[in-house]
């Protein structure tokens, strides 16, 4: 199979779709590897590290993206909306809940589009998994960072010092992202509390993290109250292939001090907060309600290195599977694979992405197999 791998053109985004020890393993298979010039040097890795793994190295993105089975990390955005086509397998975040216009492009052009949100069974998501953990460890790193009272924080320091209370950090989910984010800011000695509706769940995080480190059922009482004397909000909610929900309204950030900081990682699919809306790293942060908002899209693009050796070493399995031996027999190798499946045949064949865009869904033809 050809299989490309072009440069991702997002603002701020670093990372790339596969490594040079990727490409040597798939040409390893006998397959072509198509690399655009230059994408992997946010990463780290130059071009002729890609030629000397085996692959052909090209100038326009045009030509990379002729290839049968196109794979990136951040979703397609309008410049790369030509490059669309019926036949072509993309494999790539989409977060299509949030991008409604890109959806359309999909459907039209007849696109068979993975979502590596959506890979995943049992509960378990293994590609995003790995950029949920560096968001949320990210997320107190950036949030402590924008308390700064320079910045236009409340110049809060998050671990206080001796003599001086420690900050207090409100986590909203307690997944892989939010439990990261939990374990980081209790490691600094803030005072964290995550906001979980599994009690299962809660049952494990008050096990494997720290004392300074509390759950607390999640209600609408129980967010308004715990955000009055927050000084770093992080969002870290999410319902697979799905909008967000609001669970912070406007009224709640009114509540909180002025110069706190609100981290929402949740804004891939929206946001968690109707207060928020996309940045980049480039301009991170705004202030609405006297609170700053961070709402970066692709937060873990900050650091490419490490996102990229993550994000390939977990979708490289995928990939060869799907090149060795097409998607049907990949998703017989790997069932979770199918779940993965949003567009197909100018259809939306993921239900919670359907319902998010207000479209109809067709039976995910891939899903349940294995």
């Amino acid at each position: 199979m050809i299989i490309g791998i072009p440069k991702e053109v997002k603002a701020g985004e670093g990372r790339v779709a596969c490594t040079p020890a990727g490409v040597r393993h798939l040409v390893g298979r006998g397959h072509r590897v198509l690399v655009e010039k230059g994408a992997g040097e946010g990463s780290g890795f130059g071009d002729e590290a890609f030629v000397d793994a085996g692959a052909e190295l090209l100038a326009d993105a045009a030509d990379v993206w002729r290839a049968e089975l196109v794979v990136k990390v951040k979703e397609p955005v309008a410049e790369e909306y030509p490059f669309l086509r019926e036949n072509l397998l993309l494999f790539t975040f989409l977060h299509l809940a949030a991008e409604p216009a890109l959806a359309k492009v999909l459907l039209r052009n007849g696109v068979t589009a993975i979502a590596y949100e959506t890979v995943g069974s049992d509960g378990r998501l293994p590609l995003l998994a790995p950029m949920s953990e560096i968001a949320g460890r990210m997320s107190v790193m950036a949030g402590g960072f924008h308390l700064a009272g320079h910045l236009g924080g409340s110049g809060k320091l998050l671990g206080g010092v001796p003599g001086v209370l420690p900050g207090k950090v409100v986590v909203l989910g307690g997944g892989s992202a939010g439990m990261n984010a939990a374990a980081v800011a209790g490691a600094l000695g803030a005072r964290v509390t995550i906001v979980e509706r599994d009690r299962e769940r809660m049952r494990f995080l008050d096990t494997v993290l720290g004392p300074n480190v509390r759950t607390l059922f999640s209600q609408e009482q129980h967010v308004a109250e715990e955000l009055a004397d927050a000084d770093l909000l992080v969002g870290a909610v999410l319902v697979p292939g799905a909008s967000a929900p609001k669970l912070v309204t406007r009224e709640m950030l009114r509540s909180m001090k002025p110069g706190s900081v609100f981290v929402d990682i949740s804004i891939d699919q929206g946001g968690c907060s109707e207060t928020s809306r996309p940045t980049t790293h480039r301009r991170p942060v705004y202030r609405e309600e006297g609170v700053q908002h961070f709402c970066v899209t692709n937060m873990p693009g900050a650091f490419p290195r490490t996102a990229t050796d993550a994000l390939a070493g977990s979708t490289l399995p995928y990939v060869g599977a799907i090149a060795d031996q097409g998607l049907d027999g990949a998703v017989r190798a790997y069932h979770d694979l199918g779940e993965g499946v949003n567009t197909w045949r100018g259809q939306v064949t993921n239900r919670a992405v359907a319902e998010s865009l207000g479209m109809e869904c067709t039976k995910n033809p891939f899903a349940g197999r294995g």
